[in-house]
């Protein structure tokens, strides 16, 4: 799977584009709000990889050279497309911490509406955003997210640490869904379906006397999922595990 790197974009003129305005048209008749649009619709229906200034202008009826008078280039219109996504995120910056269930409830609201987000906009898996560039919707995602966890017991650091480590499960848990997706979409095959078609070879493989626990795991495993995995379990499992520590650690700040 391809990935769009932060740095194809120049940070600089990226910045100008996501604080600047996005509703004013053209000559064109086009905004960049438009085109953002246009493009996140084609990364959709077609993956990151088949975004192009040149498919962007075509899917809008328009001349390529005209895009370009909005956004210099795709690394800038990727960057206006992550923030755009993210807009999506909340109704505003409190809604995190109107969530029931104390700072708890508030990382399984925001797990639950990040990995959404994933299923909605599965291409932003493809972006590689070590370095992003913060926008205003970016930039609000940040300031929403940490605001339940002011507060609690937590410094500063491990505020942001919390917080990384339920987004990075959220983003693994998503990819492994979307992988999955796509296995199932090329081979035509269900993973229940693959391992009936497989399982007289498998059997012969897994010999129960050499693999005892791998043999009943699995097994037990595949049942319950009804297929190899069920990434919607790992999130959910591993997300309380994670929130479980946090919890702890919590818990001897306030009584060591």
């Amino acid at each position: 799977m391809s990935a769009k790197k932060a740095s194809d974009a120049d940070p600089a003129r990226s910045l100008a584009l996501l604080w600047g305005s996005h509703s004013k048209p053209g000559r064109s008749g086009l905004t960049v709000r438009s085109i953002v649009l246009a493009a996140i619709e084609l990364a959709n229906a077609e993956g990151l990889e088949a975004v192009s200034m040149r498919q962007v202008a075509e899917r809008l009826g328009a001349g390529t050279m005209s895009l370009y008078t909005h956004v210099p280039g795709k690394g800038e219109l990727v960057d206006l497309m992550v923030d755009t996504a993210y807009g999506e995120l909340y109704a505003d910056v409190d809604a995190p911490s109107r969530q029931a269930g104390g700072w708890r409830g508030a990382m399984e609201f925001v797990a639950a509406r990040n990995w959404d987000l994933y299923r909605r906009d599965p291409w932003l898996l493809q972006v590689i955003d070590a370095r992003s560039t913060l926008g205003p919707n970016a930039s609000l995602k940040y300031e929403a997210e940490l605001r339940p966890l002011d507060g609690v017991g937590l410094t500063d650091v491990e505020m942001d640490s919390v917080l990384a480590l339920v987004l990075s499960h959220v983003q693994s848990t998503a990819r492994a869904a979307a992988n999955q997706a796509r296995v199932q979409r090329e081979s035509g095959m269900t993973d229940v379906e693959w391992w009936l078609s497989n399982a007289p070879l498998l059997d012969k493989i897994m010999d129960e006397a050499r693999f005892p626990v791998a043999s009943r795991v699995g097994q037990a495993a595949g049942q319950a999922h009804h297929a190899i995995s069920d990434p919607a379990h790992a999130l959910t499992f591993g997300l309380d595990r994670i929130l479980d520590g946090v919890a702890a650690l919590i818990a001897s700040r306030e009584h060591p």
